[in-house]
C-alpha cells in the first residue's frame, strides 16, 4: 500500500460510493492523508460518467472493495468495519441508510466516537427532502442560480460548483474535520447534516447582506460582481479568446483604463452605474484591437487586475500554475493537485482511482478480517 502523506494520516473512513459530491468530499480527505475504504457495488456501475476508472479523478488516493448492501451478512461486515473507523459518509436519499441497516443508530451503536457524515441535496427533513434534485436545482431555490448570468439573459449554469461541490463537499469536508477536533475534547462521535441548499445559502451570505443594505439589485448582470460592472468582465479579444479584467479598486482601473489606451474622462468614475453599459462597450471596443497573449504581455509588471481566459488545455501550462505545480500528473493523467498546503504536512495523491472492487480481499485482511470470513463472504455473494 503507498504511504500517505498529509495532516490526516491515521484517520480511517467508511465512504458508502456514490456520485458527485460525496466522492469529491473523500477526495479532499484522502489527499490529506486519510485512509478511506471506498464501498462500491458489485457491478461497478455507480450512475457516474462512463469512463475508464483512471479518469474519475474524485475516487482518486482510496481503495475500493465491493459489497452488496442487500445481503445481511454484508451489513454485518460493513458494521464490523465501522468499529475500526472514525468517520462514515454516506449520500443516500434520507432514510435508504437506516433501511439499509447502516444508518446512524446501529453505526453510532457499534462505534459511539464515530463521526457520522450525511450529505443530500435537500437536507433530511424538510418537504423536499424526499424528492430527486441535482446541483441546478439545489442552487436554484437559493438564490445562487438567480443571480449569476448577464442582465437580460437566463441564469448562467455554474457547472455544479454552487451546491454539489460548493455547497456539499466542501461544508461536509468542513463538518468533519471539525466533529474529529470536537471528539478530541469530548471522546463522543455525531451526525452531520450537509445539505447542499443550506451549504449553497451559506456561500450566498455576503450578497445577502448586500442585498438587504440595498446595494445589491435582485436581477442578474445590474451590479459590481455579476458582469453589470465594466471593471469586473470578461472581455473578447482580436483572437476570439478571453480577457478577464477584475479592477474593482480605482488605482487598479485607472491603470487597467492607461493600459488599454482608454483617456476618455467620463471613464474615470467607475461607480457611475449610469455610464456602466456605455464603459463596457468601450472596453469591449479597445480589448478587441490586440490578441489574448499580447494584452496578457503588455499587462506583465502592471498594477492591473488582469488575466487570460485559460481553457481546460491550456490551464495547466499557465507559467504561475506550473511553477507552483498546481497541476500533477498521475498514471498519466494531468489532475490538479492536493489542496490547501501545509508547511509540515503536506498532502498527496497516494494512488490513481481504483476499479470498484479493486481492493476487496486486501482492505478486508487490512481491517482485520481473517482469511476464512473472507472466503465465506465471497461465497454468499456479500462481497465482490
Amino acid at each position: 500500500m503507498p504511504s500517505l502523506m498529509g495532516p490526516l494520516v491515521g484517520v480511517r473512513v467508511i465512504e458508502l460510493g456514490g456520485v458527485g459530491p460525496i466522492p469529491f468530499t473523500c477526495q479532499l480527505l484522502s489527499d490529506l492523508g486519510a485512509d478511506i475504504i471506498r464501498i462500491d457495488r458489485p457491478s461497478g456501475y455507480d450512475g457516474g460518467a462512463p469512463v475508464e476508472a483512471k479518469f474519475n479523478l474524485n475516487n482518486r488516493g482510496r481503495r475500493s472493495a465491493a459489497f452488496d448492501l442487500k445481503q445481511p451478512e454484508a451489513i454485518v461486515a460493513v458494521l464490523d468495519l465501522v468499529r475500526e473507523a472514525d468517520v462514515l459518509v454516506e449520500g443516500f436519499r434520507p432514510g435508504v441508510a437506516e433501511r439499509l441497516g447502516v444508518g446512524p443508530t446501529e453505526c453510532l451503536d457499534a462505534n459511539p466516537g464515530l463521526v457520522y457524515g450525511r450529505m443530500t441535496g435537500w437536507g433530511q427533513q424538510g418537504p423536499l427532502s424526499s424528492t430527486p434534485g441535482h446541483d441546478i436545482n439545489y442552487a436554484a431555490v437559493t438564490g445562487a442560480l438567480h443571480a449569476i448570468g448577464p442582465e437580460g439573459g437566463p441564469p448562467a449554469i455554474p457547472l455544479n460548483l454552487a451546491a454539489d461541490f460548493g455547497g456539499g463537499s466542501l461544508y461536509l469536508a468542513l463538518g468533519v474535520v471539525s466533529a474529529l477536533l470536537e471528539r478530541t475534547r469530548s471522546g463522543a462521535g455525531q451526525v452531520i447534516d450537509a445539505a447542499m441548499v443550506d451549504g449553497s445559502a451559506s456561500l450566498m451570505t455576503l450578497f445577502y447582506g448586500l442585498f438587504a443594505a440595498g446595494y445589491w439589485q435582485d436581477r442578474r448582470g445590474s451590479n459590481r460582481l455579476d458582469s453589470g460592472a465594466p471593471f469586473y468582465n470578461p472581455y473578447e479579444t482580436r483572437d476570439g479568446k478571453w480577457l478577464a479584467v477584475g479592477s474593482n479598486e480605482t488605482r487598479f482601473w485607472r491603470n487597467t483604463l492607461r493600459l488599454f489606451e482608454i483617456d476618455d474622462p467620463w471613464m474615470l468614475d467607475q461607480h457611475d452605474r449610469s455610464r456602466w453599459p456605455a464603459m463596457k462597450d468601450r472596453l469591449a471596443k479597445a480589448v478587441r484591437t490586440r490578441t489574448r497573449d499580447e494584452w496578457v504581455a503588455l499587462a506583465d509588471g502592471e498594477e492591473v487586475c488582469l488575466a487570460p481566459v485559460m481553457s481546460l488545455a491550456e490551464a495547466p501550462e499557465h507559467p504561475h500554475l506550473a511553477e507552483r505545480g498546481t497541476f500533477v500528473e498521475v498514471d498519466g493523467v494531468r489532475q490538479p493537485a492536493p489542496a490547501p498546503r501545509f508547511s509540515r504536512t503536506p498532502g498527496a495523491i497516494s494512488r490513481p482511482p481504483a476499479s470498484p472492487g479493486e481492493h476487496t480481499d486486501e482492505v478486508l485482511a487490512d481491517w482485520n478480517f481473517d482469511a476464512e470470513r473472507i472466503a465465506a463472504l465471497r461465497a454468499s455473494g456479500a462481497v465482490g
